[in-house]
């Protein structure tokens, strides 16, 4: 069993990382049906949550069926971070975490996200701001330095969990690579075998088969494995992952049926958050994938991106699974 404060979860857990535009409450909800044992929110920004964005504030939504659940958060204002801490803690998720990994260049410029990396002492400064600002237990995830000339993942980790850091997911990669290149687990097994860390520890970077996710645990002997592109529109990996673990048997794909199924759960449940229009809008992005592989699917495509009524939407998704009776999912 694996502990984050007092938040027990399963032997090896598999968590779904924070992805903006991806892990909002709809998602989140797919994710969980599918075997997710916790998943965070979108990272929400602190300035944000302070101006009272309603972007940033509607962030905050999460429900009692998804728990745990955590609330992520990036800035790189100490009295700011404090602030939205306090903020989080009073819709009470399970955990606040905070994002000193993404390195998108609009929050690096801020100097927040993986912008941190290159000052240890703001990245403390900051944490603990946070942590003496809840009740609650605080979890980090970040990479494992700016560029491969900076790699300091291994101070990083100490000085966090000295600070009182619950929990730490560490992304396998620099700020330098984006999400290019491979990522390299030795660092995060270097970070999990130092006789200092006792905090759980969990890998993060390029996990997207059950064979690989299985190979990872033995290899580099994280605590479980944070999914992050590889669960966008395949919510389900996280059960194709624990019945290979359980087994070493793959489950059967998901057929288009599966898939009409998570789209029409999907698109209910954003336009029931979002309201209609804006939850039609923001749930086209994800057809891509969730048909993806998918053999001449090109019109339907074409349909689902430009209809705007949710019964013509329904009506096409019943098309689908016409068009699609028996198909074999490869």
């Amino acid at each position: 069993m694996v502990k984050i404060g007092n938040i027990e979860l399963p032997d090896f857990p598999l968590l779904l990382a924070p992805m903006e535009d991806v892990s909002d409450p709809p998602y989140r909800r797919l994710c969980k049906m599918h075997g997710a044992d916790m998943m965070y929110s979108e990272f929400i920004s602190s300035e944000g949550l302070i101006r009272d964005a309603i972007k940033s504030r509607m962030k905050l939504d999460i429900f009692d069926y998804e728990r745990p659940v955590g609330i992520q958060i990036f800035g790189g204002d100490e009295e700011a971070m404090a602030m939205s801490s306090k903020i989080v803690s009073a819709v009470n998720p399970d955990i606040i975490d905070i994002n000193f990994g993404c390195p998108v260049k609009k929050v690096v410029c801020k100097g927040a996200g993986a912008g941190v990396l290159k000052d240890v002492d703001l990245m403390i400064r900051l944490t603990k701001a946070v942590i003496d600002s809840t009740h609650l237990p605080v979890t980090v995830k970040t990479r494992l330095g700016w560029d491969d000339s900076s790699i300091n993942i291994d101070e990083v980790a100490e000085r966090l969990q000295d600070i009182g850091v619950a929990a730490l997911s560490i992304h396998a990669r620099t700020r330098a690579q984006m999400y290019k290149g491979h990522s390299d687990w030795s660092h995060i097994a270097r970070v999990k075998n130092n006789p200092r860390i006792t905090m759980p520890i969990f890998g993060n970077g390029d996990i997207d088969s059950p064979e690989k996710a299985l190979e990872y645990k033995n290899k580099y002997g994280v605590d479980g494995i944070m999914i992050g592109r590889a669960a966008i529109g395949y919510p389900w990996i996280f059960n194709e992952i624990k019945h290979f673990m359980k087994t070493g048997e793959y489950l059967a794909k998901p057929t288009v049926i599966d898939r009409v199924e998570a789209v029409r759960n999907h698109l209910t449940w954003a336009m029931e958050w979002k309201g209609e229009r804006l939850g039609i809008v923001e749930t086209r992005p994800h057809y891509t994938n969730y048909f993806k592989g998918i053999h001449s699917f090109k019109p339907h495509k074409q349909k689902l991106v430009t209809l705007d009524k949710p019964e013509e939407l329904f009506a096409a998704l019943n098309e689908i699974e016409e068009a699609y009776m028996g198909y074999e999912v490869v």
